[in-house]
């Protein structure tokens, strides 16, 4: 059976619009996931990238091209500056890490729940509030957000090392079997390829 590791950031854009296709790729080859979210403004200047504030104009400037173009082949709604944008992506990371733990619910849908709250709800991730309302949708015990801080404190630093030892240097960032790489929500079609031993 096949596994991915998903190596990835509540405050990437470009995670959001990956939407449910790692989720549908990965059923339909029977490939298992673990979802590693990790501190991807740490992640930027540990493997030679910068934080969008630090970057070129003429990469801020693709940038604000490119991403409503990927949300407009998406079909996700999408706010280009969101109101709560960049904020502390701990408290959702580590929500998630204890679900992963906890088991019971589904955590795919808690990440896209997640991601969907920063760019198409004007909700901030660093609430506990919304942070457990995503929980409960998802079929979690909103209490894991408060059981689940020191595991997830430690799981989520531990994420960050194993990304820089494994090569991983932004957000989507896929890895199967411990050794193919794929960047980017663009990339998926390659995973889903490779998985189907075409590529």
């Amino acid at each position: 059976m096949p596994h991915i590791d998903y190596y990835f950031s509540t405050l990437s854009p470009y995670a959001y619009l990956a939407g449910q296709r790692l989720e549908e790729i990965a059923s339909k080859h029977g490939a298992e996931i673990t979802y590693k979210p990790l501190d991807i403004m740490v992640l930027f200047p540990r493997t030679g990238g910068a934080a969008p504030k630090d970057r070129h104009p003429a990469r801020l400037e693709y940038r604000a091209q490119e991403l409503p173009r990927q949300a407009k082949k998406s079909g996700l709604p999408f706010n280009f500056r969101p109101m709560f944008w960049p904020t502390n992506a701990a408290p959702s990371s580590y929500a998630i890490i204890a679900a992963q733990k906890a088991g019971g619910g589904d955590v795919g849908a808690l990440v896209r729940t997640i991601l969907r709250a920063s760019w198409a709800e004007e909700k901030d991730i660093a609430e506990d509030a919304v942070v457990r309302a995503a929980l409960e949708a998802c079929r979690f015990d909103p209490k894991i957000a408060d059981s689940g801080l020191l595991v997830g404190a430690e799981t989520y630093a531990a994420n960050l090392e194993e990304a820089v030892s494994k090569g991983v240097f932004g957000s989507p960032f896929y890895i199967v079997d411990g050794t193919e790489k794929f960047w980017g929500q663009d990339r998926l079609d390659d995973l889903d390829a490779f998985l189907s031993g075409d590529l």
